[in-house]
């Protein structure tokens, strides 16, 4: 049962993680008013919130239940997934230092750093070939 529960949680983190970058990248542009950045700051908590939830779900099922730990450890898709992951974590840092810094800012329009732009969308690239890699392991693809 706990491995079903957990499954479930990871699943509403990926869907939420995903929607919440969709949200960003679709509000987001080269100038922004306060309350703009306000919201996109509350977009953006939600998003690291999902993301931590993949990660905790995640180890989860890698190291306490559902398949034996050497499913996943033994996979070589599961470490570029795994990679692929952290990478559209550590592509978010910027702008998530941007949000948290212009959020009360009290000029009327905040210009958006073109690369803060440029990383949301990378993530947004990124997010869409783990499912295929997801996909690609469940089916036995890179197991050892």
């Amino acid at each position: 049962m706990e491995d079903i529960v957990v499954r479930y949680l990871h699943f509403i983190g990926i869907i939420s993680l995903a929607s919440m970058l969709v949200c960003q990248n679709v509000f987001l542009s080269k100038q922004l008013s306060g309350s703009q950045l306000r919201k996109l700051a509350v977009i953006d908590a939600f998003y690291g919130i999902s993301a931590i939830v993949i990660l905790l779900t995640g180890l989860s099922l890698w190291l306490w239940v559902g398949k034996p730990g050497d499913f996943y450890t033994k996979n070589m898709v599961f470490h570029i997934k795994f990679s692929l992951f952290l990478f559209v974590a550590l592509l978010s840092i910027m702008p998530t230092i941007f949000f948290v810094k212009n959020r009360k800012s009290a000029e009327s329009e905040v210009l958006v750093p073109s690369k803060v732009i440029l990383l949301k969308r990378l993530e947004l690239v990124a997010l869409v070939f783990i499912p295929l890699l997801a996909v690609l392991m469940a089916q036995g693809v890179g197991h050892a």
